[in-house]
């Protein structure tokens, strides 16, 4: 297949375009883009023009294959290798055969116009995306540049705010930037009630107080919706160390109870994704509340009892066992599961699983620590410690 040229049309569309961009374009045989973007340029007698399949990712090998040989340009929107299309096609196709052309992105123009210097606020788009993934995303003082995916997005976007306990942020919202009828509405998300247009783009300042959890793992226990069954701050902690999230890995949370290990792994690196696999269908619906409520939906839980639940699942690169451990089969089918350099880390809390755990070290290796954590309480008119349920910990690297 031949080269395909990705050019970009900023805001101020086709007339904005330099002379020899708009040659690349009218010079193609074939030209694939958005609608909006096709109704720009101007006519030319053979040329073949073809909007983007649905689903995109899906459909563009078969589009692309039945053009092949022939001089195709897309048309994207101003630079194509920022949540655009062209990060799509080189994904599918290689960098090699695929040129781009950039323009002006909206980006750029909304942060010329608030006076943000590019590397002081974080990129989020939302097209294709739930308004949940922006959560993961907030913390006191932080900017925020958001892609909205249509007029609605401002609207979701204060919502989720307000819930985060962020009401006070100050919105942004830019209209058709650099198009002859473009606006501006700011508010502050509590009260917004603007309108925008369908091609907008959001700036944000979350507030200085804004509530935040730390980065680290070992976040509170009461951060986590829970009825009990939850690995303890300090043991999760242990737990997540011995793991070692790492960008683009994928976590087996195995018996996941609250979903607390899964969460973490997932707010170790945007990259990182997981599976919670729980028994019980009410853990599980608390596990995608919990993940939505840290903007993690894409969080996958399945329904199950292991061995038999992690059959058909995606290979994971680590696994934490937390309950279930002393099942028949779950130890074995994990270590199965795992490839050269995969991590796993179980926790048993009866002496029964204890045994299981100490025979598994026994014959894979790997590290066996027990852990008791002890904390302040009143006694009588004193304080004194007292000491949680003794841990037992058994980590391998494959």
């Amino acid at each position: 297949m031949n080269t395909v040229t990705v050019v970009g049309i900023g805001a101020d569309g086709w007339s904005g375009l330099p002379r020899s961009r708009q040659e690349i374009v009218l010079g193609a045989e074939v030209v694939v883009g958005g609608r909006r973007h096709l109704d720009m340029v101007p006519d030319v007698p053979r040329q073949v023009r073809r909007s983007w399949p649905s689903p995109l990712r899906e459909g563009l090998p078969a589009l692309l294959a039945q053009y092949d040989g022939r001089r195709l340009v897309a048309l994207a929107s101003g630079d194509p290798l920022l949540s655009g299309v062209g990060t799509t096609l080189i994904d599918l196709l290689g960098p090699e055969r695929v040129e781009i052309v950039p323009a002006v992105s909206s980006v750029s123009l909304a942060h010329a116009r608030m006076g943000w210097p590019y590397e002081s606020a974080t990129v989020v788009s939302l097209v294709d995306r739930p308004v949940e993934d922006l959560a993961r995303r907030l913390a006191p003082r932080r900017r925020l540049t958001v892609l909205s995916a249509d007029e609605s997005t401002p609207g979701a976007v204060a919502e989720l705010l307000t819930e985060q306990g962020m009401g006070t942020a100050e919105m942004t919202a830019w209209s058709n930037l650099a198009a002859p009828d473009e606006w501006v509405a700011r508010g502050r998300a509590e009260t917004w009630s603007a309108e925008v247009s369908r091609l907008n783009i959001l700036c944000i300042t979350c507030p200085a107080d804004a509530p935040s959890h730390g980065l680290v793992a070992g976040l509170p226990d009461d951060a986590f919706e829970h009825d009990g069954q939850l690995t303890k701050r300090d043991i999760r902690a242990s737990a997540l160390a011995r793991l070692a999230p790492r960008p683009g890995e994928r976590l087996w949370d195995v018996g996941a109870g609250a979903g607390s290990i899964a969460i973490e792994w997932m707010r170790a690196h945007r990259d990182c994704t997981a599976i919670a696999i729980e028994s019980s269908p009410e853990r599980a619906e608390r596990i995608s509340r919990n993940a939505s409520r840290f903007g993690l939906p894409t969080l996958e839980v399945v329904t199950g009892t292991a061995p038999e639940a992690l059959d058909g699942l995606a290979q994971p690169d680590a696994i934490f066992v937390g309950g279930g451990a002393g099942i028949a089969g779950v130890l074995d089918r994990c270590l199965e599961a795992l490839s050269e350099g995969g991590r796993l880390v179980a926790h048993a809390v009866t002496i029964d699983t204890e045994g299981v755990l100490v025979a598994a070290q026994r014959e894979h290796g790997g590290e066996l620590s027990r852990i008791t954590v002890e904390t302040v309480e009143p006694l009588g008119t004193m304080r004194g410690w007292r000491p949680s349920r003794a841990i037992t910990q058994w980590s391998l690297t494959r």
